[in-house]
């Protein structure tokens, strides 16, 4: 409640922008393939990108969508580059930002592109021999790519311009919406309320092992009531059902930054954490339980690495000479950015992968039949 009357002025527009995008006759634009929306309402920190590749897999692994050519769509936040631009896997984080090269890397059969018009970026990745006209020639770097037979759109949720097939919002667990304030004052960058708008919300970073009890209390303190957990669906404040589901983070054992990093220094028992994302807690403690973490490096999210923030790390390797660097896998797109990185480093930097999964097997198969049923 303070945040509406601290900062009623940003209350009142983001009401109002609320208002008219559900204007009824309202009109939007379309894709011409099935398209699936994944957001939030706060400034990071949910896990969009481990979500997306979640789904990815969820769709390469059924028989609707496996040999289908799928396409993730992105803004591709603080890239330098401009308009659409296809993602490839010897590009850049600087060209195309760190969300989009990882998730090139890891499903490189996928067409990944980057585009603020959202709906722009759908045209083309469905019609991509529109690239090759006047407009696009000298605008678009790569242009040869499969067209799209179904899109994601990360980070697409505040984009009301286009509407999707399916839309699924992302929760975190440990800062529940209703509990937070809007910016600067918390980390709402759109109204709490905007989560009944979704087909699906996931409740991400849950503990592994969550009593139906809490649970229960969970979904009620999000503003649900009637939740079932058989079909995992509630009642929203607004009277319609929404998919409610939770999903864990699992992570997985240290993989190097470059090929030249050695093996050995993952056997350390000192660790230096080098984090450039929203919230960096849940990678500390799960460190902890194997390294003395050292030193820490928090930047801010999405943080482009330069030459003294490189030098301040080789300063700690200096006083640590055994211990590992670890970072996280944004991250490590960003430092392979940077030129004439010290072998001392190289050769000590490691990330985390993580990836993310439902806590029950039946909320798994709920899912996958509300993504593929498009």
């Amino acid at each position: 409640m303070i945040d509406k009357i601290l900062l009623f002025p940003y209350y009142l527009v983001l009401k109002a922008r609320d208002r008219r995008w559900s204007k009824p006759g309202r009109k939007y634009s379309y894709a011409e393939v099935p398209t699936l929306s994944v957001g939030n309402v706060t400034v990071g920190g949910t896990g969009k990108t481990p979500h997306v590749e979640m789904i990815l897999r969820l769709l390469q692994q059924s028989p609707e969508w496996c040999d289908k050519q799928l396409a993730v769509l992105s803004r591709g936040y603080k890239r330098d580059s401009t308009g659409f631009q296809q993602v490839t896997a010897e590009g850049s984080a600087a060209m195309y930002g760190d969300e989009p090269m990882q998730i090139k890397k890891k499903f490189p059969g996928v067409v990944v592109a980057v585009d603020k018009k959202r709906e722009q970026g759908c045209d083309l990745l469905v019609h991509p021999e529109k690239l090759k006209g006047r407009k696009w020639a000298k605008k678009c770097w790569n242009r040869e790519f499969p067209a799209a037979n179904y899109i994601i759109l990360d980070d697409a949720f505040q984009y009301r311009k286009l509407k999707t097939n399916r839309t699924v919002v992302l929760v975190d667990y440990n800062h529940p919406v209703q509990k937070d304030m809007l910016l600067p004052l918390g980390r709402l960058r759109d109204l709490p309320e905007r989560i009944y708008d979704a087909d699906a919300v996931i409740v991400t970073k849950c503990p592994a092992e969550l009593e139906d009890d809490t649970r229960i209390a969970f979904v009620q303190e999000l503003g649900f009531t009637e939740y079932r957990q058989s079909t995992c669906e509630a009642v929203n404040p607004k009277g319609h059902r929404q998919l409610i589901l939770f999903t864990t983070v699992h992570y997985e054992p240290l993989a190097g930054v470059y090929s030249t990093s050695e093996p050995r220094y993952t056997y350390a028992k000192k660790a230096i954490v080098v984090t450039g994302i929203a919230k960096d807690g849940p990678l500390r403690a799960y460190l902890s339980d194997t390294y003395k973490i050292t030193d820490r490096f928090r930047f801010p999210d999405h943080h482009r690495y330069a030459w003294k923030d490189i030098t301040r790390i080789q300063g700690a390797v200096d006083k640590q000479p055994t211990a590992a660097v670890v970072t996280t896998e944004k991250d490590a797109q960003r430092l392979l950015d940077c030129t004439g990185m010290p072998q001392t480093l190289m050769e000590r930097m490691f990330y985390v992968p993580i990836f993310v999964d439902f806590l029950t097997d039946g909320e798994r198969e709920v899912f996958t039949e509300f993504i593929t049923s498009i």
